[in-house]
């Protein structure tokens, strides 16, 4: 929550301000351009394309229990996340693909992802099998034990993400002090006007009472508060996520004695998942729903500050953003750090699906992995290894005809 006595704004590089009508062309620009800085963020915005390839690689991957997974397990959907109170865990952060499926996509998923990063940071090809062997190691130790598993070294970059969010608070999501009246979302790079009708969406949004209800929850100071929409805008944000509707909302938590508290929330639009879902008829129709349903599965902090709700035709879930809710940024890898990331952010991923099994499913699944890897004379499983090879050089081939796109089209 923004203080009223230190309330700070939301400032970002101005452009010229995006007609609604403007949008979809705008944000696939955008995409593009995003996607194009990096194969490793062409990975990172190619969920789609990822299944597809997968389904035609020439390789035997097994079935997993049938968990919830996140369906888009790359390595910046990982990071701190906030219980709302002074909890703080490295969980998965994104479940937009979410799904109940084959937990093994997550893995191959990630192990793509830190291949790719790997090899952005020139790491040679033998970093990338001790990345995949030490990823297979702290899945399989976060499958076997969800509470006490060892999650092996923390890596900087996890110390990192810990120590700047546990000494954020909301005045670390401003750059600029405001001056006067009630502050509002600057339009420019990233907030764009609304139109008519989402404005009275929005408006009409905030007078429910579970809405109000979910951002005050989040501080118990907050019960007798008054809940008031200051400004709202629409939120170009993502890569991937791109061309969905998603609005940031600035609200008012009034006090008596005149002054206020604010609060910044994130909508976002909720659609089908492009990932294979074991049984469809298990999982709820509402996209938003299944979000939720899955973030609670998934990663309890961020689960508990979710609420689905239908508007504009279309299904979205709402959060009140918390500043200490911030992705792991990986810019450049040691080999020795990749090997140590790779080993701890598996054991996330592993622990979240584990926590969905019962002793006997787990200790099955965790002893086909073993059964793999000793198949493989103790290194990484076959499976998993060509499937991160074959995709790795598939990415790399697609990537620079997206580059050679994006460049034609100036």
């Amino acid at each position: 929550m923004f203080g009223g006595d230190d309330l700070l704004s939301l400032r970002f590089p101005l452009l010229s301000k995006v007609a609604p009508a403007e949008r979809h062309a705008v944000l696939v620009a955008q995409r593009d351009r995003k996607m194009a800085r990096s194969a490793h963020a062409y990975v990172r915005g190619n969920t789609a394309q990822f299944y597809d390839w997968l389904a035609a690689a020439p390789v035997a991957i097994p079935d997993g229990p049938p968990v919830w997974i996140c369906g888009d397990c790359h390595l910046g959907n990982l990071g701190a996340i906030s219980d709302g109170g002074d909890g703080l865990a490295v969980q998965i952060r994104d479940l937009d693909q979410a799904v109940i499926g084959n937990p093994a996509f997550d893995l191959i998923r990630l192990g793509l992802s830190l291949a790719t990063a790997a090899r952005g940071a020139d790491l040679p090809g033998i970093a990338t099998v001790q990345i995949l062997d030490a990823m297979l190691e702290g899945y399989a130790a976060g499958i076997a034990d969800p509470v006490h598993g060892d999650p092996g070294a923390t890596p900087d970059a996890v110390k990192s993400v810990r120590r700047r969010a546990a000494g954020r608070r909301w005045k670390h999501l401003a750059k600029e002090r405001l001056d006067g009246d009630e502050p509002e979302l600057p339009r420019g790079k990233k907030f764009w006007d609304l139109e008519a009708a989402e404005r009275d969406a929005l408006g009409e949004l905030f007078t429910r009472p579970d809405v109000c209800d979910m951002v005050l929850s989040l501080n118990p100071a907050n019960r007798k508060r008054r809940v008031r929409l200051v400004d709202a805008a629409y939120w170009m944000k993502g890569c991937s996520s791109l061309g969905l509707r998603r609005y940031a909302v600035l609200l008012a938590l009034d006090r008596t004695d005149r002054r206020a508290d604010y609060a910044l929330v994130d909508i976002k639009e909720a659609v089908a998942s492009v990932a294979p879902a074991d049984d469809p008829a298990a999982m709820p129709n509402q996209p938003a729903e299944r979000v939720r349903q899955a973030a609670c599965a998934l990663s309890p902090f961020l689960g508990g500050r979710l609420l689905p709700v239908e508007m504009l035709g279309g299904s979205f879930f709402i959060r009140e953003l918390a500043p200490q809710d911030l992705k792991i940024e990986v810019e450049q890898f040691s080999r020795g750090e990749a090997v140590k990331a790779a080993r701890y952010l598996a054991f996330v991923v592993g622990v979240a699906h584990s926590r969905q099994m019962d002793a006997s499913t787990r200790e099955g699944w965790a002893a086909r992995l073993a059964a793999d890897t000793q198949a493989a004379r103790g290194d990484t499983p076959t499976w998993l290894w060509r499937s991160v090879v074959v995709l790795a050089g598939q990415h790399e081939s697609g990537y620079l005809d997206h580059c050679r796109r994006v460049a034609l089209a100036g």
